[in-house]
């Protein structure tokens, strides 16, 4: 499917984690290691959102191959930040290519991502998106399974759920409706980042105050190293816990 990282540490430039490395994000646009579940290449859209000093994340979005737009190539080379969400597209069949349905999708300081399916879309969510405000549905950035994933967890956020609770009800809730959805996810507010795997690989390295999680290592560093199936992972620079993700 999709292919994603989460950055936090001392400022990088972007080209660092979507152009540089040998199995950098670009390369992972049509070359991926491990997509399941069907699709080659992740060609259908990217987009990355980056925190500047003070303020809001700031986000570029396309519906077209990462490896096809200058703009971003340009723009990576020169633009450093401390705190990343970047992520390729593998659009499911039958769901909208557009701007708007490339993660990251975002509010305030939250960025967000998913990669994976829910299956039996949309019927078998039909329930859990009547919990949402009409008004939430309304706008959606896209007609698809991750926008709305989105907006479950953002409902949760809202309401002022902790923000590894918030994704991990979420995911479970989707996993009991949507059973074989595959629900790797990815959240930051900048400050720390929340991910999942269930049904999708998930790797993490840290060192030297920094930490970087994502769908499939960018080089040959041995630090890296696998989230287990079913686990989240909560992330800061100074700290990375793990733990099996609730059933329900």
């Amino acid at each position: 499917m999709c292919r994603h990282l989460a950055y936090l540490g001392p400022p990088v430039r972007l080209a660092e984690l979507l152009f540089e490395p040998a199995h950098a994000l670009v390369r992972q646009s049509w070359a991926p290691r491990d997509m399941r579940g069907g699709g080659t290449i992740n060609a259908d859209g990217f987009g990355v959102g980056w925190y500047p000093d003070d303020g809001d994340p700031v986000r570029y979005r396309r519906a077209q191959p990462i490896w096809s737009d200058p703009t971003i190539a340009e723009l990576a080379a020169v633009t450093r930040a401390g705190a990343v969400l970047a992520a390729v597209r593998s659009a499911t069949v039958g769901m909208a290519v557009l701007d708007g349905a490339a993660a990251p999708f975002a509010e305030g300081r939250w960025l967000f991502s998913h990669n994976g399916v829910v299956r039996g879309w949309p019927d078998a969510v039909v329930p859990l998106a009547a919990r949402l405000p009409v008004r939430d549905l309304l706008t959606l950035d896209a007609a698809t399974d991750s926008a709305l994933l989105w907006a479950l967890v953002r409902h949760r956020l809202r309401a002022g759920d902790d923000p590894a609770e918030a994704v991990a009800a979420t995911v479970a809730e989707v996993a009991v409706a949507a059973p074989g959805s595959r629900l790797n996810v990815l959240l930051t507010d900048g400050r720390r980042v929340v991910g999942t795997t269930a049904g999708h690989a998930l790797s993490v390295r840290a060192a030297a105050g920094a930490v970087l999680l994502a769908s499939e290592p960018h080089d040959d560093d041995p630090g890296w190293r696998p989230v287990p199936e079913g686990h989240l992972v909560t992330a800061t620079v100074d700290e990375v816990r793990m733990c099996p993700l609730p059933t329900r």
